[in-house]
């Protein structure tokens, strides 16, 4: 961030005790995290498959409460050549049940970041926590009228008639959902660019489907100048690396959202790369390191 940005982030009266964006560079590629906050989630939810026992264990070695868990909502700004690309976009502020999530616009402008300067967007997939914010009027009439809207064509499908069989979410959320990306797809379908299987956004900036969590839940790598990145969504919450069969119960296909996690580790572990993913205690950088027959998380020396 320029120290233009950052006069006027604190002219604004942007200071925060608790920093919300972390600044890092993958090679010749700038990256902006940035926090959304914070959703409340009953701790069942991330293991839906495991024991309440080894569940309540996991907890108190994590030091994590038993009873509600404050789940991060993490978005990413890169810039690549010309491209300004954002990577999700939170919950936005349409959800008075969640106070606590749903800044984005705010946290764009006090990272110095105009939403005019976005050229495109791209979504790991279309539950409410990553396509909210982008139906914000505050933020959706500041965007460019050519925005592209990154997305895999399997996802736009299945939205269209979700299947929630498989999945095992509170009651009211999955028709909340459905209504969420129907109205995304309503008010976005003329800005979308749909892909198959992988498509390069900007210069060293791909998105690739890898299915699971949502049909067409996809992963974002960057590489650069020998430097390596993957934004995994929702592919990893933070008992995946050292449980990583437990289920999420927002996962639409528990069995391949395992073998998508399991692939993507060991792909961590045998690269080095950095991983961030949306529900990672902020900023969430970390490499992936083996631990017999699951995973560490170990996380990134702040680059000040």
């Amino acid at each position: 961030m320029s120290n233009v940005s950052i006069e006027r982030s604190h002219a604004l009266g942007f200071d925060e005790l608790v920093p919300s964006r972390y600044a890092l560079r993958v090679g010749d590629i700038d990256v902006t995290l940035i926090s959304d906050g914070v959703l409340p989630i009953a701790p069942v939810t991330l293991a839906t498959n495991a024991a309440q026992a080894d569940l309540s264990a996991w907890l108190r070695d994590m030091f994590l409460p038993q009873e509600l868990l404050d789940w991060p909502l993490n978005v990413a700004v890169v810039r690549s050549g010309d491209r300004t690309v954002l990577i999700d976009s939170g919950l936005g502020t349409e959800f008075p049940g969640f106070p606590r999530a749903g800044q984005l616009a705010l946290r764009l402008d006090a990272a110095g970041i105009d939403p005019a300067s976005v050229t495109d967007v791209v979504l790991t997939h279309l539950h409410m926590d990553h396509i909210g914010g982008l139906l914000v009027d505050g933020l959706r009439g500041r965007l460019r009228t050519d925005l592209r809207v990154h997305l895999a064509a399997a996802e736009a499908e299945f939205w269209e008639a979700p299947d929630f069989s498989r999945t095992d979410m509170p009651g009211p959320v999955p028709e909340v959902l459905r209504t969420t990306a129907t109205r995304f797809l309503d008010v976005y379908r003329g800005q979308l660019q749909a892909f198959e299987t992988e498509y390069e956004v900007a210069p060293g900036v791909r998105i690739c489907r890898t299915g699971g969590h949502t049909p067409g839940h996809s992963i974002i790598r960057l590489e650069s100048g020998g430097d390596r990145l993957m934004f995994v969504g929702d592919a990893v919450f933070q008992c995946g690396f050292d449980k990583p069969d437990w289920h999420n119960g927002f996962d639409h296909d528990p069995e391949e959202s395992t073998r998508v996690r399991l692939r993507l580790l060991n792909e961590l572990v045998a690269t080095g790369g950095q991983l961030v993913a949306s529900h990672l205690p902020f900023p969430s950088v970390c490499h992936v390191a083996a631990a017999g027959n699951s995973f560490r998380f170990v996380p990134a020396v702040w680059n000040y």
